[in-house]
């Protein structure tokens, strides 16, 4: 049995100075380099002790991450897994020391739980983009078995389960049998760094390590289907034609060898001249990225919560986005332009008409800054904190 030194928290003030369990957190997709994910559990693991001091936090965590961590909290210990997800060892060894871990909880932060284990867990779903996009990586019928195996069971088993939007809420309903009232919706956020104005020396070295010529718009993610990169490029051939547009577009993110369609659109619409691809870069250069461009775009079919656009915003940086999935929930109508994803023509009059209309580009600019702050990571944790306790046997 768990050695909890507090008894049910429905026995209790449900407070988080006095609560005292030892949870587990899977800590596997930790990272610095801030992808959704990635942030996502950053902010966890950092912020949960602080409001939590006498709560033992145990973070289960693959290398290299895991040789880099250092908490400056006594009671967060770490255990080292080195489980892929979907690999055979995250259902043995992973499985064999989450038993031994003696948890009062845990939250899997990805819905990649081991099968066969039973004890209490919560479990944060980001989206189901899987589901309706499986891509090229999932065109092994094994493979979408897995998924389906792995994502169902996840959230059957759970006690609770963690939606970051609405909309992925109605997606767990709808496409998983889910009942409403075993999901809670909890709000990602945007980090104070991106409010930090670049100096000019910072945005004079972005200017010369990307080669930007000109006004340019961004946008920044992966290279998969559900992006809809190709109808972006698409939209701005078409922009390219019409000389009140003379900028550039900047994609940013890790080049992905499985969607080489990208680079080849890219040549067949002669664009190579216009178009910058940055590579996976560092976040001070994305930050610097957000701050100049003219506008950012997302033209996705699908996203869980959308954090891309709200990074931008903080940084005042005028918006244009898809009119799917979270994202008119998540950036709001006033504070965005929205386009169809499924029409080039649409994305290109919406960037066009954003691009050539100071006054547009002030009020989105304004209203995105207001926007932003209605997304903390504080009231995150503090909301996952309250879910803890509440489900702690």
């Amino acid at each position: 049995m768990p050695t909890s030194l507090s008894k049910h928290p429905s026995n209790q003030n449900l407070n988080s100075k006095s609560a005292s369990f030892r949870i587990g957190i899977d800590a596997r997709m930790y990272s610095t380099q801030f992808t959704g994910i990635g942030r996502y559990v950053f902010e966890l693991v950092h912020r949960l002790p602080k409001i939590a001091p006498r709560c033992e936090f145990i973070l289960f965590m693959n290398e290299p991450e895991f040789s880099k961590f250092k908490s400056p909290y006594s009671q967060v210990k770490k255990i080292l897994v080195n489980a892929a997800h979907y690999s055979l060892t995250e259902q043995t060894t992973f499985w064999h020391k989450l038993q031994q871990a003696n948890l009062d909880l845990i939250h899997f932060t990805h819905f990649n739980v081991p099968l066969f284990y039973r004890k209490p867990y919560l479990v944060t779903i980001h989206d189901l983009t899987l589901s309706f996009f499986p891509g090229k990586k999932m065109t092994k019928w094994y493979h979408r078995l897995a998924y389906n195996l792995v994502i169902k069971t996840s959230v059957q088993k759970a006690r609770k389960i963690i939606a970051v939007s609405k909309n992925t809420k109605h997606d767990l309903i709808k496409l998983l049998k889910v009942p409403p009232s075993k999901i809670k919706v909890i709000y990602e956020a945007v980090g104070q760094e991106f409010s930090k104005n670049p100096s000019s020396k910072d945005l004079k070295s972005i200017t010369l390590k990307y080669h930007l010529t000109s006004d340019f718009i961004l946008y920044t993610g992966v290279w998969r289907n559900h992006k809809n990169i190709i109808n972006l490029l698409r939209a701005f051939s078409l922009l390219t034609k019409n000389p009140a547009f003379q900028g550039q577009l900047v994609l940013t993110g890790k080049e992905d060898p499985f969607y080489p369609e990208v680079k080849t659109t890219i040549k067949d619409l002669k664009l190579n001249s216009r178009i910058v691809l940055t590579g996976l870069i560092p976040e001070q250069d994305l930050i610097t990225l957000y701050y100049k461009a003219k506008i950012f775009c997302l033209p996705s079919l699908y996203e869980g919560f959308g954090l891309s656009p709200l990074e931008a915003m903080a940084c005042g940086t005028p918006v244009a986005v898809s009119n799917t999935s979270c994202l008119p929930e998540i950036c709001g109508h006033p504070n965005a332009l929205f386009f169809d994803p499924l029409n080039p023509t649409s994305i290109a009059e919406n960037l066009l008409k954003l691009w050539t209309s100071e006054a547009l580009q002030k009020r989105l600019r304004k209203n995105g800054l207001a926007h932003v702050k209605k997304f903390s990571w504080d009231k995150m944790v503090k909301e996952t904190w309250q879910l803890y306790l509440s489900n702690c046997p």
